[in-house]
């Protein structure tokens, strides 16, 4: 018996209760021909108002959440992120990580005016990047401020 393993026996009879620390689980396997991209909007694209944002997926498929059949994931959208993904740790889930755990496969945005950066990213059962890492190209939109409304001419008799 190794030394952790009977210290780790030693303290569970003393407490009850023993820890040992377990490798972070494996990434999940994505086919090496599986491509993740973006349908709509086109990259450099110039929109007023909401907008719809389409996701593409070959070589694999789309599902909920927490379903482990092979070859499947689902979608993570990334709006204005610049960090790097860390591919052992699930997606975190904020404004900027919009989770699509429905399976999912568009959704409409309403970003303010202004220059914005869009990439999806596919998640395993557990909404970690899949082995190799599924994402699409980082794709730039401009959002247009909305149109302003000239008061209408009357004439003055």
């Amino acid at each position: 018996m190794g030394i952790t393993l009977r210290l780790c026996t030693a303290v569970a009879v003393l407490t009850g209760a023993c820890w040992i620390p377990q490798p972070a689980p494996a990434q999940t396997p994505a086919p090496p021909d599986a491509h993740l991209y973006i349908i709509y909007p086109a990259d450099g694209q110039r929109i007023r108002g909401a907008f719809p944002v389409r996701f593409g997926l070959r070589n694999m498929g789309v599902t909920r959440a927490g379903d482990t059949t092979p070859n499947m994931g689902h979608h993570h959208l990334l709006v204005d992120v610049t960090d790097e993904i860390d591919p052992t740790e699930p997606l975190p889930t904020d404004k900027q990580h919009l989770h699509f755990g429905s399976g999912q496969t568009e959704t409409r945005l309403e970003l303010p005016p202004g220059k914005h950066t869009l990439q999806l990213v596919l998640g395993d059962a557990e909404h970690r990047p899949f082995k190799p890492l599924l994402r699409s190209k980082k794709i730039t939109v401009t959002v247009l401020p909305p149109r302003t409304r000239k008061p209408s001419r009357t004439s003055r008799r």
